[in-house]
């Protein structure tokens, strides 16, 4: 195993047999589906699916997210050859993972395309697969929860961003991304007493009772002692992890549409996502990755690897923990 297979293997999206194990193709060739994971519509052997949303029309600022499941997924390509760093079990081995593919939707139709989100992600977790969704722009999250939420009723949000979204907006037909969680605690789709916020560092003085950690109590007291708190709030109840990259600085993810600094850096990142192992995750999901402001990569790199500690959190609860 290894660099021999690296000699004759290509195109894991679509000649893999096993849904699970490594994948040695050359990281600069072939079909670039998430962690070369075989791309299929199909289903009933599946433990988890990816599933990308190639939508920017709801930002506020600089567009490109739509780009942005292509170039996570590119991004993904350096990383099949070993486990996960850091967890005591293999998530690729472990777990049968699709790429269940981007979701079809007509872009000029931008009225239709909440339903036709909820609805799409209601088809894979109708056959009890949770999903990790590549953005898109953050509005995605809420179709998305709309759909989590008639599976398991009122959710637990664990955001990791640079702003709430979380400014009043009553008017349902509105597509906006800084707007979703006000819409979504407003419904009762999420529950703000067991919702925790991280990362933030703009202003909104209505926390719509969101327990809020932002980005300068992170960096006093640290990632431990920030999971511990994140892990009280949340309790047993099945939690939505949502990460928008521009929760980490510029400096490590210029690739974005409203960036701010004074961010996290990848390291808390990494150190959180690791230790939030335990929690009652039910599906997740990584937003805001923008390639055309992402000249070297990083951005889609970072965001590659979140959606791998999302896969691993599922992957870590669904095997009990231990």
């Amino acid at each position: 195993m290894g660099l021999e297979d690296a000699k004759t293997e290509i195109d894991h999206a679509f000649t893999r047999d096993d849904l699970k194990g490594a994948s040695f193709e050359n990281a600069f060739g072939g079909a670039t589906s998430f962690l070369r994971r075989k791309y299929t519509k199909d289903l009933s052997l599946a433990d988890i699916a990816i599933t990308g949303v190639p939508f920017d029309q709801a930002v506020t600022n600089r567009p490109g997210t739509r780009l942005g499941p292509r170039a996570i997924r590119e991004a993904s390509a350096l990383q099949p050859y070993d486990p996960p760093y850091g967890w005591p079990f293999d998530v690729l081995s472990e777990f049968a993972i699709i790429d269940y593919g981007d979701m079809a939707f007509d872009y000029g139709n931008v009225a239709a395309f909440p339903e036709t989100l909820k609805a799409h992600i209601g088809t894979i977790l109708a056959a009890d697969v949770p999903t990790v969704t590549l953005g898109g722009d953050h509005y995605v999250t809420y179709p998305i929860l709309k759909a989590y939420a008639e599976k398991y009723g009122p959710i637990s949000l664990l955001q990791f961003d640079a702003h709430s979204d979380s400014w009043p907006d009553d008017e349902e037909s509105r597509i906006d991304h800084g707007t979703f969680v006000y819409k979504a605690i407003k419904q009762g789709i999420v529950d703000p007493a067991t919702s925790v916020q991280v990362g933030i560092r703009t202003t909104n003085q209505d926390t719509l009772g969101v327990t809020t950690i932002d980005a300068r109590e992170v960096h006093r007291i640290g990632p431990e002692a920030t999971v511990a708190k994140i892990k009280e709030v949340l309790g047993d109840n099945p939690a939505y992890l949502t990460f928008d990259i521009d929760a980490l600085d510029p400096a490590y993810a210029p690739g974005t549409g409203t960036p701010v600094w004074g961010g996290l850096t990848s390291a808390q990142a990494a150190a959180m996502l690791r230790d939030l192992a335990g929690i009652n995750i039910v599906g997740g999901d990584i937003v805001e990755v923008s390639p055309p402001f992402d000249t070297t990569g990083a951005t889609a790199i970072a965001g590659a690897h979140v959606a791998t500690e999302i896969l691993c959190l599922l992957g870590w609860k669904m095997r009990g923990g231990a």
